[in-house]
């Protein structure tokens, strides 16, 4: 958080780094701990100088860093240079192309890629493999090249790209009327009661942690966006489950959140607490067990799997399916193999 060049801060002609709004039930606290919460990887020296500079900005009015920020306040970070999301630059990224016609493109993303370029993530980005592979790809509203969903980087499978305007415009009024088909696999910790079901809860950002989601009674959180998810048993293992989660919503991480509001927080989810021994024994053999699965699958438990909508230019419905990744595939073995094979005593 710091001028480039030496060059003189100037508010009015800076721009938006970062954007938060106070939770309605904010208690009162200083603009430097409140960004603290928020920011990833920033220090409180940091914060402190860009207050300093007149960098940060409470409801449009310049704030020192012991501002006491309110409910329903307006919290931006403002810098002298664009952010790096606003610059694309074309990296030469393999893509594993499921389906490219001149209109639309479907990708398999794999785990541990990035969709677009953000704060701490400059490049690499499926974004940025787009730009390389595909001149002229139409523009979101937020700088994003072709993309018409996401889905996070330590989530794998399949995302479609549209290739021109008017598929954009298309795709996105498929997303918004929830007519496309999105169903993802996961595992999840502890036996699921019922064979299937349906979560419904509006979710918004957690007051305390930015980096997290939660579930809110939409009285109590003005921001929070209806959310619904339905699954289907899969595969029980005892201690966890392979579950399809279909999506009627796409907010972040609905699935994630969703699965953890009704105790099934998916399988090594290190931000929502999966990557712990949530259900088994205390034999160290299977401490050992989960540990192992935790090194092949270091990452949560989830796969994007099918992916339906109606093609843009023809009318056509479009269908399309992605195995699971070898990780995933391989975890699941182990689970089986154990569930198979394990004492009564353990059950």
């Amino acid at each position: 958080m710091e001028t480039k060049n030496n060059e003189v801060f100037n508010p009015e002609d800076a721009y938006e780094h970062y954007k938060f709004v106070a939770d309605p039930k904010q208690e009162p606290l200083r603009v430097d701990k409140f960004l603290m919460n928020f920011i990833l990887n920033a220090t409180r020296n940091k914060i402190q100088q860009a207050a300093k500079e007149g960098q940060i900005l409470v409801n449009d009015t310049v704030v020192k860093a012991n501002y006491k920020v309110k409910p329903h306040d307006v919290v931006r970070i403002m810098l002298s240079y664009p952010p790096v999301e606003n610059t694309i630059l074309p990296e030469d990224i393999p893509l594993n192309v499921v389906y490219e016609d001149d209109t639309v493109l479907v990708v398999n993303k794999p785990a541990g890629m990035v969709v677009h370029p953000g704060h701490g993530n400059s490049s690499g980005t499926l974004v940025n493999a787009l730009a390389y592979h595909f001149e002229n790809l139409p523009s979101n509203d937020r700088n994003r090249p072709g993309l018409v969903h996401r889905i996070d980087k330590d989530t794998s499978g399949l995302l479609v790209v549209a290739k021109t305007e008017a598929a954009l415009a298309h795709l996105n009024e498929q997303f918004f009327n929830k007519t496309t088909e999105r169903i993802y696999y996961a595992l999840v910790w502890g036996d699921v009661e019922e064979d299937e079901g349906t979560v419904e809860g509006s979710i918004a950002r957690h007051p305390k942690n930015r980096l997290i989601m939660t579930v809110f009674d939409q009285e109590d959180n003005e921001y929070a966006k209806h959310a619904i998810t339905h699954y289907k048993v899969l595969e029980r293992f005892g201690y966890v489950t392979l579950v399809s989660c279909q999506l009627e919503t796409g907010r972040t991480h609905q699935i994630r959140v969703h699965m953890k509001h009704i105790g099934h927080t998916l399988f090594n989810d290190a931000r929502y607490g999966g990557d712990r021994i949530l259900k088994g024994t205390t034999f160290t053999k299977y401490k050992q067990f989960v540990e192992n699965c935790f090194q092949l699958l270091p990452r949560q438990a989830l796969h994007a799997k099918t992916l339906g909508f109606e093609h843009p230019k023809t009318g056509e419905m479009m269908r399309f399916e992605s195995d699971l990744t070898s990780d995933f595939v391989q975890v699941l073995d182990k689970w089986r193999n154990y569930a198979q094979h394990k004492s009564i005593d353990e059950l």
